[in-house]
């Protein structure tokens, strides 16, 4: 993966021990491409966090907005209830920050409910709380009556139906990855949808447009073909 150094000098003083001021010392700052991992309490942060720096990603945890300066791509994880999520992203001001990260034309990748929060609402046990809006369209449970388990857990294939995303680059149509879900994102437009998969329904299992790429399943739990994907998304933040 290719890594790029940002360099910034400033001019300093500095004070003698006999109260002399000196200027004109340069100091040169280097900064990393780094990508920020949002933590608002109950994300799957350690198994993301742990994924990503073994495909060669700096990572910094972002817990407040100011943390999240300078990121050149953003990471949101996330397991538990939509709600939860939003009202937390909200707490600690993730929420608005997110926003105006995507606006800013880097890439954002969102994981499972960090997928989900990209959409106007969800219908998760009476949900009160918006989503981030950024698509829209809202995240519905799996239907009844399918004879399937409900979440489901484990390993599903996707199919590739966007292959110019470059988050599925080297990664083939077909390919096993790990969910772990009870309910999914339903685009209003289906041109923004990357891979589908099948549980008793067709769902859109990944999704893309411009800078923002989501995925319903956990590449971080998904061996090669999870680090692959991250291994991607790493080098457009890179770039």
């Amino acid at each position: 993966m290719a890594v790029h150094a940002h360099f910034s000098c400033y001019a300093d003083f500095i004070k003698t021990s006999n109260g002399k001021e000196l200027s004109g010392l340069f100091i040169f700052r280097l900064y990393w491409d780094v990508i920020a991992l949002l933590d608002y309490g109950s994300g799957n942060l350690r198994s993301a966090h742990k994924a990503l720096l073994k495909v060669g990603a700096d990572v910094r945890i972002a817990r407040a907005p100011a943390e999240m300066r300078g990121a050149s791509g953003v990471v949101l994880p996330g397991v538990g209830a939509f709600d939860d999520c939003m009202n937390a992203l909200r707490t600690r001001e993730l929420f608005e920050a997110s926003r105006e990260f995507i606006q800013s034309g880097k890439p954002f990748l969102g994981i499972c409910v960090g997928y989900q929060a990209l959409f106007e609402r969800s219908e998760e046990f009476n949900s009160c709380a918006a989503g981030l809006g950024i698509f829209r369209g809202r995240v519905v449970r799996f239907a009844k009556g399918s004879g399937l388990k409900v979440p489901q857990i484990g390993w599903n294939q996707i199919e590739i139906v966007r292959r110019d995303c470059p988050l599925f680059k080297g990664i083939s149509t077909g390919s096993y990855v790990y969910f772990v879900h009870s309910f999914f994102p339903r685009p209003d437009d289906p041109s923004i949808v990357a891979t589908r998969t099948d549980y008793g329904e067709t769902f859109a299992s990944a999704i893309w447009r411009d800078n923002v790429f989501a995925t319903q399943f956990h590449p971080e739990k998904s061996q090669a073909t999870g680090l692959q994907l991250l291994k991607n998304f790493a080098e457009m933040a890179s770039r």
